[in-house]
C-alpha cells in the first residue's frame, strides 16, 4: 500500500504492488531563520522525541514528520507500505537531466529499545546538556542524525541557488534494526527502485573517536548458527562418554579457540575489527527443568547453544563451512547444525559485496574530495563490523558507501546515554552538504566515440 497527497497540478505513478500518487508542492522559499542552528536543532529533538524502538515503533508519526519536512522543502514524496504497518517514505529532489542515474540518500527511521532506568536523560527526551552541548536520545547516532543532515544539507543548498543535475533521492527505512527484510529489502527488489535508476547509495557509517571520518565500502555478512547436541541420558553421579553436555563443551572450547585467534590479530594491529570473523555466544540451552529451577542429578540428553558469527566478504567461506561441520558441529559426536540466518557473502553476479574504493570507481573520489573541500578528514576504507541495509544494495551489485559524519565522538550505538553533540552535528550537516552538491552536480566523461574509432 501506498499513501500520499495530490498538488493541484497532481498526476499518478504507477508502482508493482501498489498504487501509488506522489505529492507535489508549491515551490517553498527556503528562509535564513530555516537555516539558523536553532531552528536546525530544533528539528533534530523533534524527530528524536518520536519513539521508534522496537517491538512497537511509532512509524506512523515518524512518517508523517519526514512528510512535513518534504513539504516544508518542496521536495515530492511517497509514502510506500509494502508491508502494512511500515511505511517507507521516499523523497525526490528533481535534477536537470533525470536521464542520468539517480543518487540515492538511505536511513532508517527505528531504533533499538533502550532501558530509561539505566540513562542519565530520558533517551527520548532529547535532553541537551547546557556544558557539553550532548543530545541525549536513542537513535542520536544510529541513524536519525544523518536521515535528517541530508534534509538538512538540501534545505542549505536550496538557500544558495543550488539546482541537481541528477536527480537525488532520500529513502527513510522500516526495520533496519530487526533485519531489514521488510524495508529495504521489499524495496531494493521492488518495480519502484528499479525505475529509480540508481547509481550510487550513501548509507550510515560509524562514529569515529579521532578527529576523521569513517567509510566503509563493504560490511561482514551475518551467520546466525545453532549448534546443537544430543546424548544418553543418565545419573548426575556417572561418568559417561559422549553426553550432550561434554559433546557441546568440546564445540564451544574449538569455537571459543577461533575466536582468541581472530581477536588477537585485532588486538594486535594486524586487522581491523571488520576483517576478521567474529563469532560471540548468545545463548546457551540445556538442561531438565523443575519447579525449583533445574533437575541437579540428570543429565539432560539434548542441549544447544547460538552463535552469532559475522563474516566478511574477503573471507575464506568454504574453510569456514568445513570448519563448522567437522570441528564445531562433527556428526561422530552427535552432533547436527543448523543456520536462523545465513547471508551470502556474494552479489548476485557472483562476486564478492562490496564497494571499489579504487580509480574504477568515481563516487569515492568525490566523497573523498568534497569531505576534503568542506575541510574534513577520511580514514581509511574499512568493512563495517557489523550489518546495514546497505548489504541489500550492493547484493544487486550497486555500489554503496557506509558513511555518518561524526568526528571526535564515541561509538555509542545500541548503547545506555547514546549522544551526538550539537557541533558535531551541524558540523555533518556542512560535510554532506559538500558531497551531495558534488554528487548531484557529476557529469559522466562522455566517451568520443570519433577518436575511439581512429584507435
Amino acid at each position: 500500500m501506498i499513501r500520499s497527497d495530490y498538488r493541484r497540478r497532481g498526476h499518478h505513478l504507477l508502482a508493482l504492488l501498489a498504487i501509488a500518487v506522489i505529492l507535489l508542492l508549491p515551490t517553498a522559499t527556503v528562509t535564513v531563520e530555516d537555516t539558523d542552528s536553532s531552528s536546525i536543532i530544533s528539528r533534530f529533538q523533534e524527530y528524536l522525541r518520536i519513539n521508534t524502538a522496537h517491538p512497537g515503533p511509532n512509524y506512523n508519526e515518524a512518517a508523517d514528520f519526514i512528510a512535513s519536512q518534504a513539504k516544508s522543502l518542496s521536495l515530492d514524496f511517497q509514502i510506500l507500505e509494502f508491508v502494512k504497518g511500515k511505511p517507507l517514505v521516499l523523497l525526490k529532489w528533481a535534477g536537470k537531466n533525470p536521464a542520468l542515474p539517480s543518487v540515492l540518500l538511505n536511513s532508517h527511521t527505528d531504533v533499538v529499545p533502550a532501558e530509561p532506568h539505566k540513562w542519565d536523560h530520558p533517551p527520548f527526551q532529547a535532553h541537551i546538556d547546557p556544558s557539553s552541548g550532548h543530545i541525549y536520545a536513542r537513535g542520536s547516532q544510529d541513524m536519525k542524525c544523518v536521515g535528517l543532515q541530508y534534509l538538512e544539507a538540501i534545505r542549505k543548498l536550496q538557500a544558495s541557488g543550488f539546482r541537481p543535475l541528477r536527480t537525488v533521492y532520500l529513502s527513510f527505512v522500516p526495520d533496519e534494526e530487526i533485519g531489514g527484510n521488510d524495508g529495504v529489502g521489499k524495496f531494493a527488489n521492488s518495480e519502484i527502485f528499479k525505475n529509480m535508476n540508481v547509481a550510487i547509495i550513501l548509507d550510515e557509517g560509524l562514529a569515529s573517536p579521532a578527529d576523521n571520518y569513517r567509510v566503509f565500502y563493504a560490511e561482514r555478512c551475518p551467520w546466525w548458527l545453532v549448534i546443537k547436541a544430543t546424548g544418553a541420558p543418565g545419573h548426575g553421579a556417572k561418568l559417561y562418554d559422549n553426553t550432550a553436555m561434554e559433546n557441546l563443551l568440546k564445540s564451544i572450547e574449538s569455537v571459543r579457540r577461533f575466536r582468541a585467534v581472530q581477536f588477537d590479530m585485532v588486538k594486535a594491529g594486524l586487522k581491523a575489527e571488520g576483517e576478521v570473523i567474529s563469532v560471540n555466544m548468545v545463548f546457551l540451552k540445556a538442561g531438565t527443568p523443575s519447579p525449583t529451577g533445574f533437575v541437579m542429578n540428570l543429565q539432560p540428553s539434548e542441549a544447544q547453544a547460538g552463535f552469532d558469527i559475522r563474516v566478511p566478504p574477503t573471507a575464506d567461506v568454504a574453510s569456514l563451512e568445513r570448519r563448522i561441520g567437522e570441528e564445531w558441529a562433527p556428526a561422530t559426536r552427535n552432533m547436527t547444525f543448523e543456520f536462523k540466518q545465513r547471508a551470502s557473502t556474494y552479489d548476485k553476479f557472483g562476486k564478492p559485496i562490496l564497494t571499489a574504493f579504487d580509480g574504477s570507481n568515481p563516487w569515492w573520489a568525490l566523497l573523498e574530495d568534497a569531505i576534503k573541500n568542506a575541510s574534513g578528514k577520511l580514514g581509511k576504507p574499512e568493512i563495517f563490523p557489523a550489518s546495514t541495509d546497505a548489504r541489500y544494495f550492493r547484493e544487486l551489485g550497486l555500489p554503496a558507501i557506509g558513511f555518518s559524519p561524526m568526528a571526535n565522538t564515541p561509538i555509542l550505538l545500541h548503547d545506555h546515554n547514546e549522544f551526538l553533540s550539537k557541533n558535531e552535528y551541524l558540523r555533518g550537516i556542512d560535510i554532506y552538504e559538500s558531497i551531495i552538491k558534488a554528487y548531484a552536480s557529476y557529469a559522466e566523461p562522455v566517451k568520443d566515440e570519433a577518436s575511439r574509432a581512429e584507435l
